[in-house]
């Protein structure tokens, strides 16, 4: 994967085709874009050259006609024409939290309760062989409501409800073109038969993760019975290892319970396969009310870790797909599939930690909205670092990006001196990139991660920037 270098070419490509009513506008959304992705943690005055183009950034964000969607719409549809191939699309919701003190008008509560925010649900375009990214598909943002007190399922089903999220963007990312595969990867908040049934009308695939073990469906035989009981009689087809990152501990949130902090190690799973019917809903919503009342057939990959340290949360995954599933090797694609959604969750990261969203200090939620639209491809570019980092690492990197950063690095990096630059791969230039951003790469530190790769990033951007200002002008 090739990433564009120079920031103001990126922002050409991602958001000079914009249309905000105004090409003013859309040349003034470029450059704010460039300045914001050569410095994307500081905050607008930091990013901005001087007083003037500060004032130009909020009069921008202040505009009625430059919206989330006004910003974003053009990356979204750049993401979606892809050659053909199988693409993953990782779709998820977090919450963007922008403190309890904060007196704006509009925006819902978050967590619970204690913060003032609002949801973001996207959907991320990955590569299903390797890690490249290559970008966002759609998003929606959406505003929490309190529930109704005591609350029926028929009430619930006629009102707008959060779940809702998961249909609508993928509604949004829509069919694939001619020649490309759609596989919607989800979390245990899509486990829902209104999803299944938009991916079905989209065209496309999907692997969810089971949250509802109780449910019935309906075997191969026509027999309904709870699908816990369905996954104990099914026989294993084959075991595999799954290496796990280490993670801190995690509050409880939503569907997802609280999870303690764990080490890195390798899990022996044992997996197991069946196919299945998944039953029309008893209780229909409006969007259900339109549809066939037929079930929908699909397999189910049940991987549990065999022998867990004795301090260590077993794994499990109960995994819901539309692929057919008739292997041990087909059960192992499938949940190689489900391994890559972290990657979203590096997104979110990127964009948090970053790009600092919930930092910004915008006085409306329609100017939060839209700065963070702003940002979530922002927030892409980081991951792409990244990606193309370990994408085809031993490419000469005189094919990924321009020679002269190729020698300001090899200048930068004192043990490079004797180095030749177009002998350089793409592995060994994104690793020394790191090293500026204070990556030590020693024997026990593994591959670099995006956060050091960008400040080496930004670091050597300004070195390349400075000797172009330095040269004279012709």
């Amino acid at each position: 994967m090739t990433v564009t270098m120079d920031a103001r070419l990126w922002a050409e490509e991602q958001f000079g085709q914009c249309d905000l009513k105004d090409k003013r506008r859309t040349r003034r959304l470029v450059e704010v874009a460039a300045e914001v992705l050569c410095h994307p943690s500081g905050s607008l005055p930091e990013q901005t050259a001087d007083a003037a183009d500060l004032k130009a950034a909020y009069r921008l964000f202040a505009c009625e006609d430059t919206s989330f969607e006004a910003i974003a719409t053009r990356h979204w549809e750049q993401t979606r024409r892809r050659a053909p191939g199988t693409y993953l699309v990782l779709d998820d919701t977090t919450e963007l939290d922008f403190g309890v003190r904060r007196q704006i008008s509009g925006l819902g509560q978050t967590g619970n309760g204690g913060g003032w925010g609002f949801l973001l649900h996207s959907a991320l375009v990955v590569s299903a062989e390797g890690e490249e990214i290559f970008g966002l598909a759609g998003q929606k943002i959406r505003y929490r409501k309190a529930k109704p007190k005591k609350e029926n399922t028929s009430q619930r089903l006629k009102r707008d409800r959060e779940s809702q999220l998961w249909g609508q963007v993928i509604d949004q990312v829509g069919p694939p073109d001619a020649g490309v595969h759609w596989i919607h990867v989800m979390d245990r908040g899509a486990d829902n038969f209104e999803v299944y049934c938009h991916c079905r009308q989209q065209r496309s695939d999907w692997v969810v993760r089971v949250t509802q073990q109780a449910r019935n469906i309906l075997a191969p035989d026509g027999v309904s019975m709870p699908l816990k009981e369905y996954l104990k009689g099914l026989s294993m087809v084959g075991t595999y290892e799954l290496e796990l990152r280490a993670c801190a501990a995690q509050p409880a949130r939503g569907h997802r319970k609280k999870r303690a902090a764990q080490a890195a190690r390798t899990a022996k799973l044992e997996i197991r396969i069946g196919p299945l019917h998944m039953p029309f809903p008893t209780h229909k919503s409006a969007y259900l009310k339109g549809l066939s009342p037929e079930p929908i057939a699909m397999w189910v990959v049940h991987a549990v870790e065999v022998s867990p340290p004795k301090d260590a949360e077993p794994v499990e995954w109960i995994l819901l797909t539309s692929l057919s599933v008739s292997s041990f090797d087909d059960g192992w694609r499938v949940l190689t599939y489900y391994e890559k959604r972290w990657l979203i969750e590096e997104w979110h990261k990127a964009l948090k930690t970053g790009c600092r969203v919930e930092c910004r200090q915008l006085k409306s939620k329609e100017r939060l909205e839209r700065i963070t639209g702003l940002l979530s491809v922002v927030a892409v570019r980081l991951l792409q670092l990244k990606s193309a980092a370990r994408t085809n690492p031993d490419r000469p990197a005189r094919h990924v990006v321009p020679m002269n950063w190729i020698k300001m690095l090899v200048v930068a990096r004192k043990r490079l001196k004797n180095t030749n630059p177009t002998t350089m791969t793409t592995g060994e230039f994104y690793r020394e990139v790191a090293k500026l951003g204070g990556f030590l790469g020693r024997k026990c530190d593994g591959e670099p991660g995006w956060i050091t790769i960008w400040r080496g990033w930004q670091k050597l951007y300004l070195l390349v920037r400075g000797a172009e200002l330095a040269q004279p002008s012709k």
